[in-house]
């Protein structure tokens, strides 16, 4: 029965061991108490396996380390699933918006590579995105452009979604009418 949990939890580990996380920010935050300012730090993580699956986290806490740890467990919790085309790449043309950010997203042609700034780049590459053009437009707070992003990728829809939504075949979706 021993030998069983071990494998478990070897299991688990390895399950554990392709996600990949970043920081994207980390912030010293006070609280004023009574007895003066109750210093924290705030961490935005970013959690992904670059396969189609990324999540943003926020994690706050006394320490760097408890706060990057929270936001871990948090970026998990809100995992998005992204569909990928062949060439590693979005399926269509997207503009994602939290808060007063708002991240346009668009395909790339293999050999690309990403091109974005700051946590939009951050996302995309933790999901497995290899060839986009992503703009940041509007607020340029780093959490509110990772949650664009998320929005962003989490609206995408394959060509098959969109041919079975229709009711139609995916080859009569760009028939000419």
């Amino acid at each position: 029965m021993a030998k069983e949990n071990r494998r478990k939890n070897n299991r688990n580990k390895e399950k554990d061991s392709t996600w990949q996380e970043r920081v994207v920010q980390i912030r010293r935050v006070s609280k004023v108490v009574k007895g003066g300012k109750k210093l924290s730090f705030r961490a935005i993580v970013v959690v992904g396996n670059e396969r189609g699956q990324v999540g943003v986290g926020v994690g706050k806490a006394s320490d760097v380390i408890g706060a990057v740890r929270k936001g871990v467990a948090d970026g998990k919790k809100q995992l998005v699933e992204v569909p990928l085309t062949r060439s590693n790449s979005i399926p269509h043309p997207m503009i994602g918006r939290g808060g007063a950010a708002k991240v346009m997203m668009r395909p790339a042609a293999p050999g690309t590579g990403v091109i974005a700034g700051g946590a939009v780049r951050t996302v995309l590459e933790l999901a497995g995105v290899r060839n986009v053009l992503a703009k940041q437009l509007g607020s340029d707070n780093p959490l509110n452009n990772a949650r664009a992003t998320l929005h962003a990728l989490a609206s995408l829809r394959t060509f098959s979604e969109v041919a079975g939504e229709r009711g139609i075949e995916v080859e009569k979706l760009y028939a000419a009418t």
